[in-house]
């Protein structure tokens, strides 16, 4: 029994196993400039997007706010109400199939790319260097004893990364409350407590995940690095060690049968994972293609032909069996066609949305009633949503019985994202020839543009 428990414990998984700090060696390639050059967009557009204005009927708002307090999502001109929130779902569906779609085709590439941690890491990563200098500088200063020169370079690293990380929560509670009325609100002291809370929570958050934590995100809290093998398959592409080429390892004075690889490590130093590609793929591997750059740098060097490490399908990193299309295959047209449909989806729901809305509730009081000039008449509460975000004029009609008409006046003024209640009161000729229960259809249309209406249907009662 004491032998069991002691294999058990031995045979136990191990999720988390601590190490020092991991200081990436920098290089340059092709990959880590994609790399940089994706940080350079989707920088800009964050810190950019809650800049841009939207001008609305002489009306200027900021262009992209998820006004929480008035129940509204603005996006340049559209404007989503909590009615919409299935628009919202299907663009979370799209991006978790679009996510899926590029894990098929070259795993965890978004990782390398164009995740925020990675990004936000390589951002901080850079603050670091030019405080601290390279990666054998900042691994001596961390060994270092303490001293003031240590201090004073650690203060400096860590106040640049605290004023990035404030700037960003600014930002990002910027895109939920206007940010040209936050700022002066925070110089003055004035912000609300809910914009207080998140400013602190988003910043103190960045400051770790990105300061602190970095590559330990990846190894042990993304839960998508876990699951992404369902994902993949042997012909995905992923970062990977030629073996055959590049075996047996060696340095390059020594005599006898060599590979291309002469073993400088160089490939394990610049991994931001701190992970050897050579031992094989590994979940922790975000395919950032750092280590593609190193080893090419040192292939080039050597006057060696460059991709030992590449992206390449598993079968290509074995040489077991043959290599399967890239696109033809069945995962990948799944994801495909899905993405399609669910872009379709959204699309047909975008180009037949109306900024009006109207719903019909009959007066369950009555069936109907005869009025004193011999018509016969239902009453109804309409309630009419514009859906706009500028006040509009809107028309009313009614249908479906000949001589129908509305009592009363025809035409509505609607502020912007209101939902009013109509009491309507509709009316027949009495000698009309239709008896008992007839469907009739309340239409509702915008005076600026007859295109934009909605219609809802009922029933009239005649004796």
């Amino acid at each position: 029994m004491g032998q069991s428990i002691d294999r058990l414990h031995a045979a136990r998984l191990e999720l988390y196993r601590k190490k020092g700090a991991i200081h990436a060696r920098a290089v340059s390639g092709r990959f880590n400039t994609w790399r940089w050059i994706m940080v350079w967009i989707t920088q800009a557009v964050f810190y950019g997007g809650c800049w841009l204005e939207w001008d609305t009927n002489g009306t200027v708002r900021q262009a992209i706010l998820f006004d929480i307090a008035h129940e509204k999502l603005y996006f340049f001109g559209l404007v989503l109400w909590p009615q919409d929130a299935l628009l919202l779902a299907l663009l979370l569906v799209f991006a978790a199939i679009a996510l899926f779609l590029a894990t098929a085709l070259a795993g965890r590439v978004f990782c390398g790319f164009a995740c925020p941690q990675t990004v936000y890491t390589a951002v901080f990563t850079w603050i670091e260097a030019r405080v601290e200098g390279d990666h054998l500088a900042r691994l001596r200063l961390d060994q270092a004893p303490a001293s003031g020169r240590k201090l004073a370079l650690k203060s400096v690293k860590h106040g640049l990364w605290l004023l990035l990380a404030v700037w960003t929560g600014i930002t990002f509670v910027g895109y939920f409350t206007p940010v040209r009325e936050l700022l002066p609100a925070l110089l003055a002291g004035s912000a609300g407590p809910w914009e207080g809370f998140w400013l602190v929570f988003y910043s103190a958050f960045l400051y770790v995940q990105a300061g602190l934590a970095r590559e330990a995100v990846c190894q042990h809290m993304c839960p998508y690095a876990r699951f992404q093998g369902v994902m993949v398959d042997q012909a995905t592409r992923n970062a990977g060690y030629d073996r055959q080429r590049g075996e047996p390892r060696h340095v390059r004075w020594q005599a006898g049968e060599q590979g291309s690889c002469i073993d400088c490590g160089i490939c394990v130093q610049a991994c931001p994972v701190g992970i050897d590609i050579r031992d094989g793929l590994q979940y922790p591997c975000i395919n950032c293609g750092l280590c593609i750059d190193a080893c090419d740098g040192v292939m080039n060097k050597t006057g060696e032909p460059v991709g030992l490490i590449r992206f390449m399908p598993a079968r290509e990193a074995s040489r077991q069996g043959a290599q399967a299309s890239v696109l033809r295959r069945p995962r990948v047209v799944t994801y495909a066609c899905l993405l399609l449909l669910v872009a379709a989806t959204g699309g047909w729901m975008l180009h037949t949305r109306t900024p009006v809305r109207i719903d019909v509730l009959r007066d369950r009081g009555e069936l109907y009633r005869e009025s004193a000039s011999g018509h016969i008449e239902n009453t109804y509460t309409l309630k009419v949503a514009n859906l706009d975000d500028v006040p509009r004029r809107f028309s009313l009609q009614v249908s479906g019985l000949p001589g129908l008409e509305i009592i009363g006046p025809e035409q509505v003024w609607l502020a912007p994202g209101s939902v009013v209640p109509l009491p309507v009161t509709v009316s027949v000729p009495a000698d009309s020839e239709a008896s008992g229960i007839r469907p009739v259809v309340f239409r509702i249309v915008a005076g600026y543009d007859p295109a934009a209406s909605a219609q809802a249907a009922s029933r009239f009662v005649l004796p």
